[in-house]
């Protein structure tokens, strides 16, 4: 979970995921919504795919990136239980 918090600790990250969200799309298409430079994208890009929130697929010389939706819903009701946010409040009979 440290590498997932890690990743989603980046507000760039947080915004490629959302992007991805969306549809997948190349590592170009992301960069152009950035004004990083490739190196410190690809950092980016590797940060979340260790946290394995992205997977790369290479064709030819581009790279599309996929959002592991599965992995990222997973880690954030971990999140919400760890603090107990979103538990559902006691019913209370009425009277």
């Amino acid at each position: 979970m440290n590498l997932i918090y890690r990743a989603l600790s980046d507000p760039t990250r947080r915004r490629i995921l959302e992007l991805l969200r969306d549809s997948d799309k190349t590592a170009g298409e992301l960069g152009q919504q950035f004004s990083h430079t490739a190196p410190t994208m690809s950092k980016h890009f590797s940060v979340l795919k260790d946290a394995d929130l992205i997977q790369g697929h290479k064709s030819g010389t581009s790279i599309t990136y996929t959002l592991n939706v599965s992995l990222l819903e997973e880690a954030m009701i971990s999140l919400m239980n760890q603090f107990q946010l979103g538990a559902s409040a006691p019913v209370r009979e009425e009277s």
